[in-house]
């Protein structure tokens, strides 16, 4: 074969190749119109993980005796309700399996989102033993940290102890109603609030410190105080945490990638037209962490402005889009990545009560 001819055939087969690549998307088939979505890590998935419904792959560990209960946020469950019923989607053998819940069990479950004396309609987050939820106070909403503590082995069956501590925003100042996040910094765990202060609102990493849980760093304040936290990927050795925001998450969102390194922030970029909140709701995520390369460094899928598309951005140093995928009908009421690595699908909650199921 000529030079001329093998750089064809390798432009044909680079082609083909980049064809195959492409998602497809399909729409998944359930029996109601659905209107929430909670991802993996959400304390509605390990409510179902944990509840017995579902019969679950337990992930590897170094202790053969450790179990899916012991750190429930590692499984792949996506879970999506409407007035008709829920339904648990998880991974088996590389294909979505669907669990359906009946309309009172899956009222039940959701209840765990919002914890006894959380703000109303409040969600929280769970990592491992700690969870972290808004509180109402004297000066407006205070975080309130729970830490599970340990327990002896014993043949009798013990109560968990739990402490309780609370977070305050600092003087003149009081945390958003946005939903706090967690992330693993090194054997560290930390949680992301929203403070509003003055005219302005600032992401705020909160962490455990010789004398409690308290407010370790702020970012500048950012005009406008409509700020709310798309996504965290946690750090990867020494490396930084990353966390994603979004600035008017209610409309043509800019979003902002934060470092949190050597106990402050810094940004590492921004992007306009984006958002992770569905169009009148509040609670709806339109965000979500993915790795579609497999290299193990997080990407950020979200919506973009219209809601009509996901948009894959790779973290690494600032924005990088990656894909733009079309959806069917707008985004609505939520995205969730169904497991990890470059063959897990994306979910995405549109608007007409349809799941889209976008498949690598």
């Amino acid at each position: 074969m000529s030079d001329r001819g093998a750089l064809a055939l390798l432009a044909v087969l680079m082609s083909t190749a980049g064809a195959l690549a492409e998602p497809t998307v399909t729409l998944l088939d359930l029996p109601f119109a659905a209107r929430a979505m909670r991802g993996p890590g959400s304390a509605v998935s390990v409510s179902v993980a944990t509840s017995g419904l579902l019969t679950l792959a337990r992930p590897k560990r170094s202790d053969p005796k450790a179990t899916l209960g012991a750190e429930p946020e590692d499984a792949p469950v996506t879970v999506v309700w409407g007035d008709g019923g829920g339904a648990a989607l998880s991974l088996r053998d590389g294909r979505i399996e669907t669990t359906l819940i009946g309309a009172e069990a899956i009222e039940g479950l959701i209840a765990a989102e919002t914890p006894r004396g959380a703000l109303p309609g409040s969600r929280g987050a769970v990592l491992g033993p700690v969870s972290a939820h808004l509180a109402a106070s004297a000066s407006g909403p205070s975080l309130t940290i729970r830490e599970r503590q340990p327990v002896a082995m014993s043949a009798e069956p013990k109560a968990v102890p739990i402490a309780t501590h609370p977070v305050e925003a600092g003087s003149g100042a009081a945390f958003a109603p946005a939903r706090p996040h967690a992330a693993r910094a090194g054997a560290a765990t930390l949680v992301f609030g929203v403070i509003a202060q003055g005219d302005g609102a600032v992401l705020a990493a909160v962490g455990k410190t010789g004398t409690g849980w308290e407010v370790l760093g702020r970012t500048p304040p950012q005009a406008g105080g409509d700020l709310d936290i798309a996504a965290v990927a946690a750090s990867a050795g020494d490396g930084p945490v990353r966390v994603a925001t979004v600035l008017a998450p209610g409309g043509r969102g800019l979003l902002q990638l934060w470092a949190w390194e050597a106990g402050a922030f810094r940004l590492l970029g921004e992007a306009p037209g984006l958002t992770d909140r569905g169009a009148g709701a509040a609670q709806a995520d339109l965000a979500a962490l993915v790795d579609t390369d497999g290299d193990g460094r997080p990407e950020l899928a979200l919506a973009s402005s219209d809601r009509g598309a996901v948009v894959v951005l790779g973290l690494t140093d600032g924005f990088r889009e990656g894909a733009r995928i079309a959806l069917p009908a707008p985004a609505g009421f939520g995205l969730s990545a169904l497991g990890r690595g470059p063959k897990a699908p994306l979910l995405v909650g549109l608007a007409d009560g349809r799941v889209a199921v976008i498949a690598p």
